[in-house]
């Protein structure tokens, strides 16, 4: 849940930190398990990956039912929406023993997916944590972890304070539940009103109409309230109307344009509109509501109350300037703000990937459609993008609407005019796939094709002549963003490989060791930049490590990197030790016509006898990871970042590796996070090292695959976050035990 606009900003502008107590007095405020699940995942530690995290309750038969989940599979929903307390599963585990369940890393890549492992995902640690209030249990916790190693007991205190807050506000929902107020009995219509689980906790603790509209899969759910405050009867399972079939004509547009906002930054909104009640008559309501984001900051659900404001039940309350009485309003106008607010959704987007993420999350529902497909003109072809990017569980179903429409999707491009559906002469033809109303729109911009748009509506409808010009002016917007997010994707593309041409290709096979790198681009920015590595042959049979990062994410960043880089291996061949090697270095990049600066590692190893001679330029220190468990930065005196005083010497320290040892060299992205101090990332990263190694066992860190297998977790930690502000760069080099 995000937070509020007084709680999420500090007097100087910048985001407030995220705490324990926030995050606990947050929860204490929640209506819902899904909110308190989304408010853990936003609002709690950034360590807390989110991706298959789960909040089980404890039914009156004694079985832990799923009611709330973020980034699981289907099958793990269906494996796994019940569990025995008396199984195996993690979930049951933490619940009979009363006290945290922690699988490491290492578990779940062995058990998985055997049933003890659960929801395992072999890369993170999975932690299942008791719910109890006043010893009696009330359901479980399961988070995913980015921690790649053992999970510090300060970091075990937090996750079971979250978890005893989650249990308490969902205990006093139950209460709540539960109770009946005395003066009204219950409606015969109630208990099909409130079958889904999460409006049954949302909406009898506030009192008036729940929804709760799921932007995943399109369904939408009133309880028995929402259905007498719209005037409508109670439908068997609780599924609402939709929207256009209810809202009066005149303010569809009104909604539509402030549903739109609301989608595109999330958090609460409130508008108030007519409906039209069965069998005749027009009555007011109020809908007050809050878009939930994802740890991605993607829309997935919107939950909130309907109260009737008809002028014969209370005084009319002030209009907000989204409302249909607002100044130069009316429908036209209605139309106007909904384009404009599609328009600004747009044109935050930068990637076509963006933009297609942008069409699901807030056009589709701001329109209503069912399914939205977009296809993409590609060397003379239309090629579909939508739902092969985005289609998730909806793939396989996003994929035949496409096949079906791909004909009359051509035909629209080529005539250059969009088509609309007639209600009741559009025959399905005996195919339950194909929609009973669409629009077909081409997507032209600046006279070239773009791609053409489908949107699809699951119930019929007529498009008049206002729809249709509706429907056109968006199609102009969408052609515009996504000429230019095209434009965008290719210029970076082309960065990224000529970045991608100055790294190696492949780290060379040297006598006497095993190694292993990675690089991730930075998210922001150009997604480029000048994190680099190498794997050298130097004279005499020594071997040469590499790392370094030039300032800055630029293509300027990357020109530089592949000149020191070319530079330093050129200094390192010719016998240079690495004092004198970065030396030369630091006075190149000043001789550069650039501003930027560099730091650099380079460690120089004599496999036969393991001697080891070092020297670093502002670069974080390499850490040995020992036969003997332990994990510490080597002690390696440093001086300043390349080309900051091109005149300094660099020290040179002599060290060993021993046979077994490894060494770990990184860029700066691979623990630099802005929630955390960064020597606490420092020691987090070093604490999981020691437990791998533990973990692997001596005589086993060696072999490529258990090195391969060391990359991959020390970067999850990375590519979990919701956002990589720098680059990525590591390089592992293990000295064997004996040498041929």
């Amino acid at each position: 849940m995000p937070p509020s606009e007084d709680e999420s900003w500090t007097p100087s502008g910048g985001p407030t930190p995220r705490s324990a107590m926030r995050c606990v007095r947050l929860l204490l405020g929640c209506t819902s398990a899904a909110e308190l699940l989304g408010t853990v995942l936003a609002e709690g530690p950034g360590w807390i990956t989110g991706e298959g995290s789960a909040l089980y309750l404890l039914d009156s038969a004694g079985m832990l039912r799923l009611i709330a989940s973020h980034g699981l599979p289907d099958w793990a929903h269906e494996r796994y929406s019940t569990v025995a307390p008396e199984s195996d599963l993690p979930a049951a585990m933490a619940l009979r023993l009363q006290r945290p369940y922690l699988l490491s890393p290492e578990h779940t890549s062995i058990d998985y997916p055997n049933r003890n492992a659960g929801m395992g995902t072999g890369m993170v640690a999975v932690v299942t944590l008791p719910m109890v209030v006043d010893g009696r249990p009330v359901g479980v916790l399961a988070l995913a972890l980015a921690h790649r190693g053992t999970v510090p007991r300060r970091d075990l205190d937090v996750l079971e304070t979250i978890a005893e807050a989650c249990g308490h506000r969902l205990h006093h929902l139950l209460d709540h539940s539960d109770a009946r107020p005395p003066r009204e009995a219950p409606a015969p219509e109630s208990d099909a009103g409130l079958a889904h689980p999460l409006l049954s906790l949302a909406v009898r603790a506030a009192g008036h109409g729940a929804f709760e509209r799921d932007l995943v899969t399109g369904e939408s759910y009133w309880d028995a309230a929402a259905f007498r405050v719209a005037g409508r009867p109670a439908t068997p399972d609780g599924a609402a109307p939709e929207l256009e079939r209810i809202v009066h004509p005149e303010d569809l547009p009104d909604v539509q344009a402030a549903l739109a906002e609301a989608l595109a930054s999330g958090g609460h909104y409130r508008i108030g509109y007519r409906v039209l009640r069965q069998g005749g008559g027009v009555a007011r309501v109020e809908e007050s509501g809050e878009v939930m984001l994802d740890v991605h900051g993607r829309p997935v659900r919107i939950a909130g109350l309907l109260a009737d404001a008809s002028p014969a039940d209370r005084p009319k309350a002030p209009e907000s300037p989204k409302t249909p009485e607002s100044p130069g309003g009316g429908p036209a106008g209605a139309r106007t703000a909904l384009l404009l607010s599609l328009t600004r959704a747009l044109s935050r987007a930068v990637t076509v990937r963006d933009v297609t993420a942008t069409v699901t999350d807030v056009v589709r529902p701001a329109f209503g459609a069912a399914s939205i497909v977009l296809d993409l003109v590609d060397e003379g072809r239309l090629l579909p993008v939508s739902h092969t990017v985005y289609g998730g569980p909806r793939r396989a179903e996003l994929t035949r609407l496409a096949d079906l429409s791909a004909d009359v999707m051509r035909h629209s491009l080529a005539r250059s005019a969009p088509l609309f559906s007639d209600p009741g002469r559009t025959a399905r033809r005996g195919d339950p796939l194909a929609p009973a109303a669409w629009a077909v729109l081409p997507l032209v911009a600046s006279g070239r094709q773009v791609g053409s748009c489908l949107i699809t509506f699951a119930t019929e409808r007529a498009f008049s002549r206002e729809d249709r010009t509706l429907y056109s002016a968006f199609a102009g917007i969408l052609a515009q963003s996504l000429e230019r997010a095209r434009l965008y994707d290719t210029h970076h593309h082309r960065a990224s490989e000529l970045q991608r041409a100055m790294l190696p290709r492949t780290l060379p096979r040297l006598p006497g060791i095993t190694s292993a790198a990675r690089y991730l681009p930075s998210t922001e920015g150009m997604q480029i930049g000048g994190d680099w590595y190498d794997l050298l042959r130097l004279p005499d049979g020594r071997i040469g490590l590499v790392i370094g990062d030039v300032q800055g994410h630029n293509a300027e960043a990357t020109a530089v990197m592949g000149q020191l880089r070319s530079g330093l291996r050129a200094y390192a061949t010719d016998g240079h030790d690495p004092a004198a090697t970065l030396a030369r270095t630091s006075r190149l990049l000043a001789e550069l016509d650039t501003e930027l600066f560099a730091t650099c590692l380079f460690l120089a190893l004599d496999p036969a006898d393991g001697r080891l001679t070092g020297a670093r330029a502002g670069h974080p220190a390499p850490v040995r990871i020992g036969v003997d468990a332990g994990a510490v930065e080597l002690d390696l005196p440093g001086g300043p970042p390349l080309g900051v005083d091109p005149g300094q010497p660099y020290p040179l320290a002599v060290d060993r590796l021993e046979g077994g040892e490894t060494l770990l060299a990184y860029t700066d992205g691979l623990v630099e996070d802005r929630e955390e101090d960064y020597d606490e990332s420092v020691q987090r990263m070093l604490g999981g090292l020691e437990l791998w190694a533990r973990q692997t066992g001596p005589g086993r860190i060696g072999p490529a695959p258990a090195l391969e297998r060391l990359a991959d977790l020390l970067t999850l930690n990375v590519t979990e976050r919701r956002s990589r502000p720098d680059d990525v760069a590591l390089l592992l080099l293990h000295r064997m035990p004996s040498v041929p």
